[in-house]
């Protein structure tokens, strides 16, 4: 395959917004729907790593290999239970990455470099954002042709994200110039009650056609496949939040690929 794949970062700073949940689950349904991909866990905590079956004891090269000793992405690629999906994964050393990379020349660019060697051997490349505004997820928000931002049906939903907007811009305006807003997905959304009804409304009216039409719904299923080291779509097939992040794969091929080419 000639062109780049399209390289997704999610990235919302606020934890325990279903960040992780995404990557792993979005990146699952598009592998499912027979696109090459692969997951950049780019979050120390490694949640994508171990949420997609691998052991982060276990492994011989990571992220933190490739942004600090300049470890070639080929050697840390590793393929998952799930056909046409692979992972770059990570572990807690990455915690220490970004005072490493401080005193790099072009230090926001380090994970775009690393990117452009493999995104051309896949249809989408997603990245797992850490939960801060840190130089991890600036080289994520740089290396990206767009983000999406999960917002989840609960109280305090839209704080933190004007600092989030603000940190796209400045991307925008200096590393990144092509960095688009994928969309907003909303997540965690439970019809019964009120207040993620409010949210949901709130977050369709200040952004309006940004905020993908999927919406996320709360389930028991999303929050246990994890332990099992499986996508939902492994965990179980017909569960609600399969269907769901079927539903987001579906929406994001078309947006791009309206022929289904």
């Amino acid at each position: 395959m000639n062109n780049m794949g399209r390289i997704i970062a999610i990235a919302n700073q606020k934890g325990g917004v279903g960040k992780t949940t995404t990557a792993i689950n979005l990146a699952a349904s598009l592998a499912a729907l027979e696109k090459k991909v692969i997951i950049i866990d780019a979050d120390p905590q490694a949640n994508a790593t171990s949420g997609i079956g691998i052991d982060t004891r276990q492994l011989k090269s990571t992220v933190y290999d490739c942004l600090v000793d300049g470890k070639e992405p080929y050697d840390t690629v590793m393929v998952t239970n799930v056909e046409n999906l692979s992972v770059m994964p990570s572990n807690i050393d990455l915690v220490g990455a970004e005072i490493e990379m401080l005193d790099r020349p072009e230090r926001e660019k380090i994970l775009k470099g690393i990117l452009s060697k493999i995104s051309g051997n896949y249809d989408y490349v997603i990245i797992d954002c850490s939960p801060s505004l840190g130089l991890l997820t600036v080289n994520a928000l740089t290396a990206a042709n767009s983000v999406i931002i999960p917002v989840q049906c609960e109280y305090f939903a839209l704080e933190g994200l004007g600092k989030l907007l603000n940190t796209i811009k400045i991307i925008q305006g200096n590393l990144n110039p092509d960095l688009e807003i994928e969309g907003f997905l909303l997540t965690m959304y439970d019809s019964r009650l009120r207040l993620s009804n409010q949210v949901a409304e709130e977050v369709n009216k200040h952004f309006q056609q940004m905020v993908f039409k999927t919406i996320i719904q709360r389930n028991v299923k999303l929050s246990e496949a994890p332990s099992f080291g499986q996508p939902a779509i492994l965990y179980d097939a017909d569960s609600r939040g399969t269907v769901n992040y079927l539903n987001l794969a579906k929406e994001l091929i078309e947006k791009h690929d309206p022929d289904g080419k």
